[in-house]
């Protein structure tokens, strides 16, 4: 079985792993049209994830925050400011929403924010230190930010 095709089973646990950061080194929070990709690691060191941040160029408004294992395999990821997502199933998701990682469909689906885990969704700072929460990272990377939407 590909990297790319966990079982749910293994997502989930993926998913629940404590997370690290690497080093002390900082990271530049992306300016619009830009991306970055943050390494993290598990405590035993065993996996390896990437905290990926993205802003639109446009639009700036639009930004987006993904955690992924293995390279490649997106866990979770929470686009802002985007447009309408059409599921599998053809159920459109309009405004903010996440994708979870679903067995034999990665990143495909997504659904509203889950109640009570996002306290201000207008506010990058807290929005992404809630989805680092949410993705179970316990030593948050380094990020220099100047939050200007």
């Amino acid at each position: 079985m590909p990297d790319a095709d966990l079982t749910q089973t293994e997502a989930d646990h993926l998913i629940g792993l404590a997370k690290f950061r690497i080093d002390t080194r900082s990271h530049p929070y992306p300016s619009g049209g830009g991306s970055v990709s943050i390494p993290l690691v598990s405590a035993n060191r065993r996996e390896e994830f990437l905290l990926d941040l993205w802003r639109g160029g446009i639009n700036v408004a639009k930004r987006g925050y993904q955690n992924r294992a293995r390279q490649i395999v997106s866990l979770l990821r929470l686009d802002i400011g985007t447009a309408p997502h059409r599921n599998p199933n053809g159920e459109e998701i309009a405004g903010v929403h996440l994708h979870r990682y679903r067995e034999g469909y990665g990143d495909k689906w997504a659904e509203p924010i889950p109640a009570g885990i996002f306290r201000d969704i207008e506010d990058p700072a807290l929005t992404l230190e809630d989805f680092m929460r949410y993705c179970n990272i316990v030593e948050a990377p380094i990020i220099q930010a100047s939050w200007v939407p």
